[in-house]
């Protein structure tokens, strides 16, 4: 005959993990856990014959919220928006503030004209065109055959 010691705490509501899961998710502070807001702009980069084209996916933030860098050839493009959000009812249990920022450097390559970048907000996507020298750009011409 085996005898198997058995826990009847495990057993007991107390001890159950569907409610310590509810109430140690509630204490717990996972709001600076998460990882959504570790994570930096997704970013598109085109090239045509005439730019270069950095898009850069920041939805929620205004014009005023960017600020762009050259230094040299490295283009640096960072956010931040600071928000509080506030209760009119005074029985706050837990009340947070949100600040959000990010940084994204590019380095440019030396087919780039300095004095034409421009850039734009609209519709939650920030759009950086870079012009190109008129020596980088593709010149297209017929060969004759000899």
């Amino acid at each position: 005959m085996t005898l198997v010691k058995f826990n009847n705490e495990k057993n007991s509501v107390r001890n159950y993990s569907p409610f310590n899961d509810l109430f140690d998710s509630f204490f717990r502070d996972n709001y600076y856990n998460d990882s959504t807001l570790n994570k930096v702009p997704a970013v598109n980069i085109f090239e045509n014959e005439e730019s270069y084209t950095i898009e850069v996916a920041a939805p929620g933030l205004k014009k005023e919220n960017f600020k762009l860098q050259l230094e040299k050839n490295i283009l640096k493009i960072s956010g931040e928006k600071a928000t509080e959000t506030e209760s009119e009812n005074r029985k706050v249990t837990r009340k947070e503030f949100s600040y959000n920022a990010f940084a994204r450097s590019f380095t440019l390559p030396e087919t780039v004209d300095f004095a034409k970048i421009d850039a734009k907000y609209e519709d939650g996507i920030l759009q950086v065109t870079i012009g190109k020298k008129e020596e980088a750009k593709i010149q297209s011409r017929e060969i004759a055959i000899s």
